[in-house]
């Protein structure tokens, strides 16, 4: 996470409320509490709250019209609490679930606050070359060890619909996208529908999905290349872990945008693996002899990024965007849909 900062206004409510529902949640918890609010974050607002023992991170619903199944941080809370008790999956230790609207104005939770290092850029441009392919290994062992796991040991056995993952995702971010009327109508996004609903491959493999698996949602070591929490859980869910593997992988076929991307970057020369190289080690931690989809689970993830930022685009036009950095997301829709549409030829 970025540093934190003042509460904007409109993300504003009752420290004090706040204060003592920990005190009766959290059984070491001591105030005095202060708050401040993390700068980046697309979807749910994230506060940094600050005791004189230790800090705790709180993630909440926004205010405001909210689009049905949006903002899920009862799933976030859900699927980190698993994890984290029943694997060795780096996640934040959860210490409290939040449904009542009374206490801070919508649903929220509390996990610890971890520390390390964020990249922002998957270029890992803070790092010297020679270290940086330690990192991406990092980042494809973690992504294979998720997809790893026995859901139904960890009680998640109820935590999504694994059948014909494609074909319902396809139909959530259509429906999300064509609801959004304030954001407007793209061409190239109508066409993928229709692409993506005539292609869907017939595999009904299964695990947990993270959603959007980005070297910006994990956190690593201080000092060493390896992962010590992965974050942003809201789009989790079970479904089909090529999937969420290709949306990982997409950081190969995006230009600089919003959140940059490695297209037409010296690879080699920036110690990075090739692509090639990244799926094969994918490959060989999850078993697997190749992907035979790949391509279409990029352009499906192509079509459902430029949803999320078409979702973004019409969160900015009823004003209750929480990123200062909205407006980037926003501009991206048209390209990413045009990257995908240009995949399919």
């Amino acid at each position: 996470m970025s540093d934190a900062d003042e509460v904007r206004e409109a993300y504003r409510f009752d420290q004090r409320r706040l204060e003592k529902y920990l005190h009766a949640q959290i059984p070491d918890f001591a105030g005095p509490l202060t708050v401040e609010q993390f700068t980046q974050g697309q979807s749910n607002p994230t506060y940094l709250l600050r005791t004189p023992a230790r800090e705790y991170v709180l993630r909440r619903k926004p205010p405001g019209q909210l689009l049905a199944s949006a903002h899920a941080v009862d799933r976030e809370y859900r699927v980190m609490t698993a994890l984290g008790a029943h694997t060795s999956l780096p996640v934040p230790r959860t210490f409290a679930l939040c449904t009542d609207d009374s206490v801070i104005g919508s649903w929220f939770f509390v996990m610890e606050r971890m520390r390390g290092r964020i990249f922002w850029d998957v270029t890992f441009p803070e790092l010297p070359a020679a270290q940086r392919a330690s990192c991406f290994d990092a980042m494809n062992a973690t992504i294979a060890a998720l997809h790893s796991v026995n859901f139904a040991a960890i009680g998640l056995a109820d935590y999504g619909k694994p059948g014909d993952y494609a074909r319902r995702q396809i139909k959530r971010w259509s429906g999300q996208y064509l609801q959004d009327t304030e954001a407007g109508r793209v061409p190239a996004m109508d066409a993928l529908i229709d692409w993506l609903s005539a292609n869907v491959p017939n595999s009904d493999e299964a695990s947990i999905v993270h959603g959007d698996f980005r070297c910006d949602n994990l956190i690593f070591h201080p000092s060493e290349p390896r992962i010590v929490a992965v974050l942003d859980w809201e789009l989790s869910t079970l479904g089909h872990p090529l999937a969420d593997f290709a949306y990982h992988l997409m950081m190969y076929y995006l230009p600089d945008m919003a959140i940059p991307g490695l297209l037409g970057k010296p690879l080699a020369a920036l110690g990075i693996p090739s692509r090639e190289q990244y799926v094969a080690a994918y490959c060989r931690r999850t078993n697997r002899a190749g992907i035979a989809d790949l391509n279409f689970y990029l352009i499906f993830n192509l079509f459902r990024f430029a949803a999320i930022c078409h979702g973004i685009r019409g969160r900015l036009a009823r004003g209750t965007a929480v990123s200062a950095r909205a407006r980037e997301y926003a501009a991206g829709v048209e390209r990413l849909a045009q990257l995908g549409l240009d995949l399919t030829r």
